[in-house]
């Protein structure tokens, strides 16, 4: 899994009463089953992270991250978001298609005035396909300087192009970083940073902080104020569970302003949510800094568990390469995952992992329309069913059938050229496949495997 495309909408630098802008380039086993639906729901995982998320109408995932700015009265402010091409209306132009969106950036304190930047964007791709992207297609970002203190941040995004638009608040402080001190921690993509306080850092911020389990490389932007030269910093990854999962020091040139990086390496830290805390001792006292992020088998589906994405790929085509993953060390799970994505990877031009996107999505349907009783939907022998040979033709329900001894439901697969009955014999809504049907999609499915 290499970094994934993006197309960069335009990033503004603002600051507020400061001048021009300028533009910067573009664990443990969890039993089967349960939580499935918060697994696949990204927001809920960026939002326990502190993260500023958007609804469904327009869904983006938000982070403001806080350095010292040129005066000692005021902060800067890094806002960055996260979007998809599918949250936006694309139209034609020529021979481009244009999305435009809205974004308003909102520091409101209990008592005063407000700070409240606005700026409209463009994203133009040339194939319709980009269009439906649903991976971090667009970053948008804005500096802004505000003073110290306590805030509700707000995000609103607004669809030019349509009617939908979302909003994410959350209460936050604007920390002061008079004498010594240290910026927090900025996942980035690219950039160079800044030689002094005066100017706008040159990054590209990664505001989802989501590394891929087995592929890319995390990197975190890191500034030091007023610290001595040679000074270390103390860098780890902790995990949920409060332990130290990888540990490093880096050194700076101390002064007024002095900058490094760090870089997570795949599989140096295990997948889950983790905080990357960075400590340094200077003028006799202690300085601290951190930041959350998360190493997920994918940024489309935050699945955080190793051992429940082994049981979700259950039904998964290519079980020798599941079977793999299943027996495999610890140390040598993230090698085999980053394989089986470019083996299972039906178009690898493409970010996306267009099989294990339809598995998931089909899972994530079934678990939502097949539950029954305590079963969770994709446990069923409809869910299993529906994974696999994807939506039946026609759906018969016989439970109307008095001449039947038992409730049946007749699923047809005109193109496959199979009917399965699904019988509820204990009469609680549990519908299994008749031993004469289980047959029968055991041939089908292995027909249909075949020929793919």
């Amino acid at each position: 899994m290499t970094r994934r495309r993006a197309v960069w909408a335009l990033c503004s630098a603002v600051m507020l009463a400061c001048g021009p802008w300028q533009r910067v380039g573009a664990p443990d086993r969890t039993p089967p089953g349960v939580g499935i639906t918060q697994l696949f729901d990204a927001s809920t995982v960026y939002r326990s992270m502190g993260f500023l998320v958007g609804g469904p109408a327009l869904p983006f995932v938000g982070t403001v991250r806080y350095l010292r700015a040129a005066t000692p009265d005021s902060t800067l402010a890094l806002c960055a978001l996260s979007l998809a091409n599918t949250a936006l209306t694309f139209r034609r132009d020529a021979n481009e298609f244009v999305a435009e969106y809205h974004v308003e950036v909102s520091f409101r304190p209990d008592t005063g005035p407000s700070r409240l930047v606005t700026s409209d964007q463009a994203v133009r791709v040339r194939a319709f396909k980009e269009t439906l992207r649903g991976d971090e297609s667009i970053i948008f970002q804005q500096f802004v300087t505000v003073r110290p203190g306590v805030y509700h941040v707000g995000v609103l995004v607004r669809d030019r192009n349509g009617p939908n638009l979302s909003r994410g608040e959350r209460v936050d402080t604007v920390p002061s970083f008079t004498g010594q001190g240290i910026g927090n921690p900025i996942p980035y993509y690219d950039g160079t940073g800044r030689s002094n306080l005066a100017e706008l850092p040159k990054l590209v911020a990664n505001p989802r902080a989501t590394l891929p389990f087995g592929g890319d490389t995390l990197r975190f932007y890191l500034e030091g104020y007023g610290l001595a030269p040679g000074t270390r910093l103390a860098v780890s990854a902790v995990d949920g569970r409060g332990a130290p999962a990888w540990q490093d020091t880096v050194a700076l040139s101390g002064g007024d302003l002095s900058h490094t990086t760090v870089a997570l390496l795949p599989g140096r830290v295990p997948l889950g949510r983790a905080d990357l805390v960075v400590a340094a001792v200077a003028g006799g006292g202690s300085l601290k800094a951190e930041t959350p992020f998360v190493v997920s088998l994918s940024d489309q589906w935050i699945i955080t568990n190793f051992d429940q994405m082994l049981s979700l790929l259950r039904y998964f085509d290519r079980q020798d390469l599941v079977a793999k993953l299943r027996s495999a060390p610890p140390d040598q799970r993230p090698g085999l995952w980053r394989d089986f994505w470019k083996t299972t990877d039906p178009v690898p031009m493409t970010p996306e992992n267009e099989a294990l996107d339809e598995y998931f999505r089909r899972v994530q349907i079934a678990n939502q329309r097949f539950q029954e009783s305590a079963d969770p939907g994709w446990l069923t022998d409809r869910g299993e069913v529906f994974i696999t040979l994807g939506e039946p033709d026609e759906v018969v329900d016989l439970r109307g059938d008095v001449s039947r001894d038992a409730m049946t439901i007749r699923w047809n697969y005109i193109q496959l050229r199979v009917s399965l009955l699904f019988r509820d014999e204990s009469g609680f809504g549990r519908f299994r496949l008749t031993p004469s049907s289980r047959s029968e999609y055991q041939r089908v499915l292995a027909r249909v495997r075949r020929m793919q």
